[in-house]
């Protein structure tokens, strides 16, 4: 099979964290949802285990809730990056920040959150690989998600500040105790879809070949 690399290329360096280009007007058919949730079970996963299970909310009242307990985490977490930023003098950082702050004040009016979840929660304890496999056993197809999304003229953004209060967000959506959320996803159709690469240093300067 051969690849448009020019478009691939585009695709893997274009999809952004989207914040505040989020079009919360528009409403996401759920078909959409579902085609690029299907393509996310083709990535792969620790052990064949295919653990991914997903909640899609919808209903305003619950977005309202999750948006509120997302609050609750990210409030002092914000305010000591906003702080670290501005004593270093970082202004990359500092504008992610700012665009951290948009979204925690507006999370409610996303369209759709999306929660991807892993079944069967890491007892206490549990030493690094296996921590390890686990959560490589989730990300990958997040990412799949949210490139299908980027291709389809969607956004959204990987965040996870709303499992400092999981628990909350378990009895609102009847979450089953062996249920482990890894993040919490704003999902919904972006203002334009102009985004460019960002400013990375080069490869060169954090490859290491053959050791450290």
């Amino acid at each position: 099979m051969d690849f448009d690399l020019e478009m691939t290329d585009d695709l893997l360096s274009t999809t952004r964290a989207v914040r505040k280009r989020l079009d919360f007007d528009k409403p996401v058919p759920r078909t959409v949802i579902e085609e690029c949730i299907a393509l996310s079970q083709q990535a792969p996963t620790g052990t064949n285990s295919q653990g991914w299970r997903w909640i899609v909310v919808e209903d305003a009242k619950k977005r309202e809730r999750l948006a509120e307990i997302y609050r609750m985490g990210s409030g002092e977490y914000l305010a000591a990056q906003t702080k670290m930023a501005q004593e270093s003098g970082d202004v990359q950082t500092g504008r992610v920040i700012d665009s951290a702050m948009f979204l925690a004040e507006n999370l409610q009016h996303a369209p759709v959150h999306v929660i991807p979840c892993l079944t069967g929660k890491p007892p206490e304890g549990t030493p690094i690989p296996a921590m390890a496999a686990m959560m490589g056993s989730i990300f990958p197809a997040v990412w799949s998600f949210q490139l299908a999304l980027r291709a389809r003229g969607l956004g959204s953004c990987l965040t996870s500040l709303h499992t400092f209060n999981g628990h909350l967000a378990a009895e609102l959506l009847d979450i089953p105790d062996d249920i482990l959320q890894v993040a919490l996803l704003p999902v919904a159709y972006t203002k334009g879809t102009d985004f460019k690469r960002a400013k990375r240093p080069p490869a060169s300067t954090i490859i290491h070949y053959d050791g450290w």
